[in-house]
């Protein structure tokens, strides 16, 4: 590059378009975090407004062990009825008690046990109050039936220890909660895009590469 180019470049970036396109770009950078959090609040609220809310609810259920067997064993049938709820769900009458299929007592249905205490919890979740309650009800229900019909090998008694109560708010976010939880997204996502952006740096030349030289002629001496 000569120094005519180089003068040239320099007017060209030092002229009245080259400063406003160079200020237009460093206030589009710092707009782009403040824009990543209006548009992720605006998506998260939309998402709590237009989602059904879910209402969950909660039974549980107590393995107690008989006068042949110790609060051990209990503890252990215990859990392993916790693992085998949704199997032993589906195969009885848990689905005609609470009104839905199989598929939906196996994805909305989750039970709990405790290391410490022989105690079952079943917890149900449905966009419907009465409908969450009577999935977890109707699950522990066939718990305690299968208990029952198994207390002469196991030793230990299957008794529901509280029904579910009808839930009062959703457990579902909320509209603001959404919204917080949209804007922080959004927030992350621009101070991403800022960092990764690709930067220029200042007074980066690029020296041209040198042609071939061409070699010297060799001269004769004259006699």
């Amino acid at each position: 590059m000569t120094k005519t180019e180089k003068e040239s470049g320099k007017r060209r970036e030092g002229s009245w378009p080259g400063r406003v396109l160079a200020r237009t770009k460093a206030l589009f950078v710092w707009w782009i975090v403040p824009v990543c959090v209006l548009i992720g609040a605006f998506a998260g609220g939309a998402y709590g407004t237009l989602r059904t809310p879910q209402y969950s609810a909660t039974s549980y259920v107590l393995v107690v062990p008989t006068d042949k067997t110790d609060p051990a064993a209990a503890l252990g049938f215990a859990q392993a009825y916790g693992r085998v709820a949704s199997q032993v769900a589906v195969t009885g009458d848990a689905q005609v008690w609470a009104g839905v299929s199989r598929k939906v007592l196996k994805e909305n249905v989750t039970t709990v046990t405790s290391p410490d205490a022989p105690m079952i919890s079943v917890t149900a979740t449905s966009s419907g109050r009465q409908a969450a309650v009577s999935m977890a009800d109707g699950v522990a229900r066939s718990l305690v039936l299968n208990g029952t019909q198994m207390q002469g090998s196991t030793n230990v008694r299957v008794v529901q220890f509280a029904r579910a109560v009808k839930p009062t708010s959703p457990v579902s976010p909320s509209v603001p909660l959404a919204a917080l939880v949209g804007a922080a997204a959004g927030g992350l996502l621009g101070g991403l895009l800022v960092l990764v952006r690709p930067k220029r740096r200042p007074g980066e030349v690029h020296a041209p590469v040198p042609g071939p030289s061409a070699a010297p002629v060799p001269q004769t001496e004259s006699v």
